[in-house]
């Protein structure tokens, strides 16, 4: 149950832009809220609102360094992400597979067809008992 709500919680962190920038940035390195806060147009209490909801999703993490409180991404609600969508990537494999599975019956089934229509019709003709 905890997993199900750091996953709630990190899928609700995600869907706004400015905090997967975040993340994307953080990717890189570590980064202190002034140095998050550069590229945006926004003050550093709002980049810090957003890390704030980032850290309680467990995907941000801070490091205390003296007067600097750098952020860096948190391994583990990542991984825990990762995990979730992994289970969900093997899931469309087997339904890909089972849809190869279908296709490729229905292409046998299409070269069996002419086969059939064509041993009809050769069974007309000697019904009707017309010539080869």
């Amino acid at each position: 149950m905890l997993e199900t709500l750091n996953l709630d919680a990190a899928f609700s962190a995600l869907a706004d832009p400015t905090r997967r920038a975040i993340l994307a940035r953080l990717a890189k390195g570590e980064a202190t809220v002034m140095e998050l806060a550069k590229p945006f147009e926004m003050t550093q209490p709002a980049i810090s609102q957003h890390l704030k909801v980032l850290e309680g999703a467990g995907l941000v993490a801070l490091r205390v360094d003296g007067t600097k409180r750098p952020r860096r991404l948190a391994k583990a609600g990542i991984e825990a992400m990762d995990q979730w969508l992994a289970m969900l990537r093997k899931a469309l494999e087997k339904n890909y597979d089972r849809l190869d599975q279908v296709l490729a019956g229905m292409e046998q089934l299409d070269i069996k067809q002419p086969d059939i229509k064509q041993a009809k019709a050769k069974q007309a003709k000697i019904t009707r008992g017309e010539k080869r």
